[in-house]
């Protein structure tokens, strides 16, 4: 049987496209194992999959100063040195590696021991995870044409990011029931990253009486920001985190407010969801996320506000403005080219397993 070892950690999307390429794997007869770290998000995710994971210690790689940057590299060599006895253990024919911190050491002990390796790169500009790890790939695949000047020549393709099928199937009757809202009103749904937005999540509650006029709302907030004085709000729904139920949310939703993590939007893409895009700020990262959005404004797909200028008119405005329009922003996901990644994906793995 042929083994692969899936990588990649930090957020969920550094996992999503890991999972969304399972049911391939496994019609294509690979044993599937996986690499992250002890407490991140992608431990749970992978575990409900039924898929053999294997944790081990992971460093932050930091551009500025902090007293764990005295730490972290001890954690990264340890972790280095856990990856390779587990590719010595789980002898694989190939890694996949979609990134994040915990990806580094798992990607340098593969091209070690001679593993072919595969990394995906889902912003335009790649992170410093992936930056350390392209050297030591085979083939780097990327979401953006932009990316490409970024990365090695001939060592590079645009696939496109791999989106789960089952996002795909959605019931509105289920997100329903599911969320007791009704068809009477159009609903909105607001993404913050998996791991939340305090910023995103403190405007919409403030607008709530104004836009539960209109719409009704479904908040993922992210881990411990439920507000429970809004439990019982007529027309809202909140929640930490939805799984299972996702393609069900998306499938009612007629608008999507969300930051713009490139699996996100992608997912947004390939729904064809009109949606306005919230990037994280140059502050609170290295501005990958602006970047994407300005590409999707670029092409029709996305309405974006900056995080420094959102308030309350910037919001209204802006889902006034997509609602009004949202058939043209239909459209132009709609005729946009699309690859199937997965399956240009699953290609490239046999073809560099079989080295």
């Amino acid at each position: 049987m042929k083994k692969i070892i899936l990588t990649g950690g930090g957020t969920a999307g550094h996992v999503t496209p890991n999972i969304a390429l399972l049911p391939g794997l496994r019609e294509l007869g690979y044993e599937i194992s996986y690499i992250g770290s002890y407490e991140g998000i992608e431990k749970e995710l992978i575990e409900k999959e039924g898929i053999p994971y294997y944790p081990i210690a992971s460093g932050k790689l930091r551009r500025y100063m902090n007293l764990k940057n005295l730490s972290d590299p001890f954690k990264v060599a340890r972790g280095y040195t856990q990856a390779r006895g587990l590719i010595r253990k789980l002898k694989p024919d190939i890694v996949f590696s979609k990134g994040g911190y915990v990806s580094v050491p798992v990607v340098m002990a593969a091209a070690h021991k001679h593993v072919p390796v595969i990394i995906h790169e889902s912003d335009i500009t790649p992170g410093l995870a992936n930056k350390l790890a392209i050297p030591r790939a085979d083939i780097v695949c990327c979401n953006f044409p932009e990316t490409l000047k970024d990365l090695p020549e001939g060592k590079a393709v645009v696939t496109g990011s791999p989106i789960r099928r089952e996002l795909l199937t959605g019931d509105p009757q289920k997100a329903y029931s599911y969320t007791g809202l009704t068809p009477d009103l159009p609903v909105i749904l607001i993404i913050g990253g998996s791991l939340g937005s305090k910023v995103i999540n403190e405007e919409v509650r403030k607008l709530l009486p104004t836009l539960l006029k209109s719409y009704q709302v479904i908040h993922l907030c992210g881990k411990g920001n439920l507000d429970p004085t809004l439990h019982q709000t007529a027309g809202y729904v909140q929640y930490e985190y939805i799984s299972d139920e996702l393609p069900d949310l998306f499938a009612v939703s007629d608008l999507v407010i969300s930051r713009a993590g490139a699996n996100a939007i992608c997912e947004l893409q390939a729904l064809c969801k009109p949606n306005i895009l919230i990037p994280l700020s140059k502050e609170a990262s290295r501005g990958d996320q602006i970047l994407n959005a300005n590409s999707f404004q670029k092409q029709g797909f996305s309405y974006v506000i900056e995080e420094e200028d959102l308030n309350d008119d910037t919001l209204l405005a802006g889902i006034k403005e997509v609602w009004e329009n949202k058939d043209t922003y239909i459209a132009a996901m709609r005729d946009s080219q699309k690859t199937d990644a997965i399956d240009q994906i699953l290609e490239l793995i046999e073809k560099y397993s079989k080295k």
